[in-house]
Order: C-alpha cells, then sequence, then structure tokens
C-alpha cells in the first residue's frame, strides 16, 4: 500500500510531481475516532477511480504521485508527545520535498498532523498564506490540555509561524467564543467566509465562483491548502469525526481548488484530514476521499505550472519595457 506511485503513472519517490506522506493518528480525537485509517482507506478506494478530469488543464501522465512510507507514530504514549514527535518528523519530511521541487503532502489522521508540513512551508522564501477548507476554526488554545489537538492546530500555526500573513477559512459553521476572540485579534490575518455567509450570498444571487475568487484573491503568493474533509456536506463524509450539518458539495469544493489553481497563485503544499471509514461499513468516505484527493493533486500541480508561466511573462514583460 505504501511506498508507490499511484493513479496510474510511473514515478519515484525522487522524481514524483506531489509526494505523500501518511500520518495515521487520532490521538487527540474528541469524538468519534477512527481517522488514522484514513490514509488505508483512500488508498485502498483510489484504485476504482476514473481519472478524466476537464475543470483541471493538466495530462494526467505528467502527474507523478507517489505515496511514502508512514510517519512514525507511537501509539499509546502520551498524546502531547505524540503530537510533539509527529510535528517535528512530518516538518522534516516536508522540508526534504520540498528542496527535491516536489509538491509535499500529508494525509491524515486528525487534523493535528498538519501542523509540521505548514511550519516547513512556512520556511520558504516569502510569506505563506493557508487556504483552511473546514467546519471548524480550530483555533483553541491546548484544547482538553493537548497542546497539539486537532481543534487546536490552526491556533498553532498563528502562534508559531510568523511567517504566515494570511488564514482566510472557508466554511465554517462550528466555534465558539475564544475562536471568534482570536479572529477578532488577528487584525486581518485572519479572515473566515462561514457557511452560513456563502448560502446566504448565493441564496441572495451571487455567484459562488465570485466568492472563491475574491478569497483566493486575499491570499499571498505561495499557498497551502489544508482540507479538513468536514467541510463537506456530512452526507459526503458521514465517518468523519465530528459532522456538522451544512457544508459544501463537491463541485463547490472543487470549483474552489480550480479557482485556486488558476488563480497565479502556488500552492506549495497540501493536506487532506479527518477522513474515516464510513459507519455503515461501505467505502463511501473512502470513495470521496480518493477523489478529494487526487483534485488536490492536480490544483497542486496545474498552480505551479501557471505560476511559473506568469513569473517568465512577467520577466519578459519587464525586459521589454
Amino acid at each position: 500500500m505504501f511506498g508507490r506511485p499511484i493513479f496510474e503513472t510511473a514515478c519515484t519517490r525522487e522524481n514524483a510531481t506531489v509526494l505523500v506522506t501518511p500520518v495515521c493518528y487520532d490521538g487527540t480525537a474528541s469524538y468519534g475516532k477512527g481517522t488514522r485509517r484514513g490514509p488505508e482507506i483512500i488508498l485502498n478506494a483510489y484504485e476504482q477511480l476514473d481519472y478524466k478530469e476537464p475543470r483541471f488543464n493538466m495530462d494526467r501522465t505528467a502527474l507523478g504521485v507517489f505515496v511514502d512510507e508512514p510517519a512514525v507514530v507511537h501509539l499509546g504514549a502520551d498524546a502531547n508527545v505524540v503530537g510533539e514527535q509527529i510535528r517535528a518528523e512530518t516538518q522534516r519530511r516536508t522540508l526534504d520535498a520540498l528542496m527535491r521541487g516536489q509538491i509535499p503532502a500529508l494525509l491524515g489522521g486528525e487534523h493535528s498532523v498538519s501542523l509540521g508540513a505548514i511550519q516547513a512551508a512556512s520556511q520558504q522564501p516569502g510569506e505563506l498564506g493557508v487556504l483552511q477548507i473546514d467546519a471548524h476554526m480550530d483555533l483553541r488554545k491546548a484544547y482538553e490540555g493537548y497542546t497539539y489537538s486537532h481543534a487546536s492546530v490552526m491556533r498553532n500555526v498563528i502562534d508559531l509561524c510568523p511567517e504566515v500573513t494570511r488564514l482566510v477559512q472557508f466554511g465554517i459553521r462550528d466555534y465558539c467564543d475564544e475562536e471568534q476572540g482570536v479572529v477578532d485579534n488577528a487584525d486581518g490575518r485572519i479572515v473566515v467566509l462561514r457557511d452560513h455567509m456563502i448560502f446566504e450570498a448565493t441564496d441572495a444571487g451571487r455567484s459562488f465562483k465570485d466568492l472563491c475568487i475574491e478569497s483566493v484573491s486575499i491570499l499571498p503568493d505561495n499557498v497551502y491548502i489544508t482540507f479538513d474533509i468536514d467541510g463537506l456536506d456530512p452526507a459526503l463524509c458521514p465517518g468523519t469525526g465530528t459532522p456538522v450539518p451544512g457544508g459544501l458539495s463537491f463541485n463547490q469544493a472543487v470549483m474552489l481548488l480550480q479557482v485556486v489553481a488558476e488563480s497565479g497563485k502556488r500552492v506549495v503544499g497540501f493536506d487532506l484530514v479527518e477522513v474515516a471509514p464510513s459507519p455503515d461499513g461501505s467505502e463511501w468516505d473512502a470513495n470521496v476521499g480518493a477523489r478529494v484527493l487526487y483534485r488536490l493533486c492536480l490544483c497542486a500541480a496545474v498552480s505551479q505550472v501557471i505560476s511559473s508561466e506568469d513569473t517568465r511573462n512577467g520577466r519578459n514583460a519587464k525586459r521589454r519595457d
């Protein structure tokens, strides 16, 4: 299952376009558990995917995706200790992939595992923006005593990564006063497009794509995408640990990724987290997760092609001036 290319394109760990690191962990899950099996079920489900995707202008055969061996997780140890080990290992692996010119991706596992990868991405030249697709803000401080909690991951990013100059949270519909206070005191560093705001705007006749364009436009040139599957309508992810009514449709989520890919901004890395087995024993959550993973890979790869072309064209125009 691990240590191999996926999506039917031959590549190696060293020359893959996207290098995926599975992180099989749900130690701080505060409601439903099972996301530690997310990588396993997603990778089992990808084999029945069809790969034609007209919304991303990229030849599938040019997209090499390699799944690395999983990050080491010491199950049964104190969650704070394990959280620090995961943070350090994912930071190291992400930095290694970035140094080789690859797109690093984490496949969770719960949302706490994203921190190390975002820290690594923030250490690259230039400002970094984070696009978070999620039902929750994840801005609590050391939730339930866990410094590296799934409910605290974006608070840790805000506190530990000053290079992250803008966090855009898309689809939020569950949050508390503490988290709203963090947003209010962030001086515009955190911008939230709540689920009810999306509904009200589109109900009044606004284009959903326009909302996507506005949200993406305020991000800096380098972007990291963190995709919590519970950002989707829970009918698409009934097994996830903390499902919330409302949420994005599959096509809305893909449209957002398409807008990012075509924006001229560069996706430097991404993660997909909180996918868990379906409660009815079916492969529904896994099938949706595999399809989201594929679109994230396409989004990141296309964004790097377009941003490189824009850079070359800009340089040529500057030389002509």
